[in-house]
């Protein structure tokens, strides 16, 4: 991308930021949030930083591209509060879509979630059939259904991201503001290297697919530039149990600490146990392939505590 004006809402978030911050050295761009999961200090000077809602009229949607990432992002979040989780995931993303479309934009790409493919030891194809058991996991598919109304109704290019398991780092990443929402790599890594001994649920052999952050910058980015429509998973096929996650950790730091094992909190008929992407499809319309190795992204988040 580059000389067009774009709107990445979650824009002070994990993910938001580091999009914000990579589009911004070729694009005039607004990080729109609304501080609950982002901060402003996770945008560089360069990015335009808006205190709003994704719930409110009036948004600066005026722009070529809007990359919608604001959203309730956790089973917890959602069970707290089904109804307020249904409003800022589904009813923002329709809110925001509708300004957008209104101001004469037309390219939206959108963070999915490959939750709702459930537990999955090989890799999960974007047609598999796809189940809703968390009221986080409707308002994910809710976007999905939505998206395909706003292409089919009024020809928008709307591009959904499912995303696997994203990581940076706390320390000089920008998931310390999700504190015990951040992926498990981040959170791991700072209690080793403090001394702490992370807490496992269950037995630690469940497994995620854990994707660098720069990675589905890239791929998100991909997304907008090719006008892409339709599901696309981001993930890199490979997938590595929470005990080995520990493990490398503790090789990577120099440490020996040991985790603790703790009964999940999680029902069991609602945990995701096991998660892999099948990216070929991504891969086929883009050219995106992950960068980052397993073993080259836990060295990357360790080496901010050298």
């Amino acid at each position: 991308m580059d000389g067009q004006r774009v709107l990445v809402t979650g824009g002070g978030g994990f993910i938001g930021s580091n999009l914000a911050n990579a589009l911004a050295a070729d694009n005039d761009v607004v990080a729109l949030d609304d501080g609950y999961l982002g901060t402003e200090e996770n945008v560089d000077d360069a990015v335009e930083y808006v205190d709003r809602s994704v719930l409110e009229d009036d948004l600066p949607t005026d722009v070529d591209v809007v990359f919608h990432l604001a959203a309730l992002s956790s089973y917890a979040m959602h069970e707290d509060d089904p109804t307020h989780g249904a409003r800022i995931n589904v009813e923002g993303f329709v809110n925001v879509v509708e300004q957008a479309r209104d101001d004469g934009c037309d390219t939206v790409v959108y963070a999915s979630t490959s939750s709702i493919y459930g537990d999955r030891t090989e890799p999960s194809p974007e047609d598999m059939d796809v189940t809703a058991n968390s009221g986080y996991e409707a308002s994910k598919l809710a976007r999905e259904a939505y998206a395909e109304y706003f292409h089919n109704h009024y020809d928008m290019s709307m591009a959904g991201m499912r995303f696997f398991s994203v990581y940076q780092g706390m320390e000089e990443g920008a998931e310390e503001h999700k504190g015990e929402y951040a992926n498990l790599i981040a959170q791991f890594a700072d209690d080793i290297a403090n001394g702490r001994r992370p807490v496992i649920w269950g037995d630690g052999s469940h497994t995620r697919d854990f994707t660098h952050v720069d990675d589905v910058v890239c791929g998100l980015e991909l997304a907008a530039d090719h006008e892409l429509t339709g599901v696309y998973n981001l993930g890199t096929g490979k997938q590595y149990s929470i005990t080995h996650l520990v493990e490398q950790l503790n090789e990577a730091l120099g440490t020996d600490v040991e985790p603790v094992y703790e009964e999940n909190p999680i029902p069991e008929d609602v945990f995701v146990h096991d998660t892999c992407a099948d990216a070929s499809k991504m891969r086929a319309a883009t050219g995106w392939e992950p960068a980052i190795s397993f073993d080259e992204g836990v060295e990357l988040v360790c080496a901010q505590y050298e």
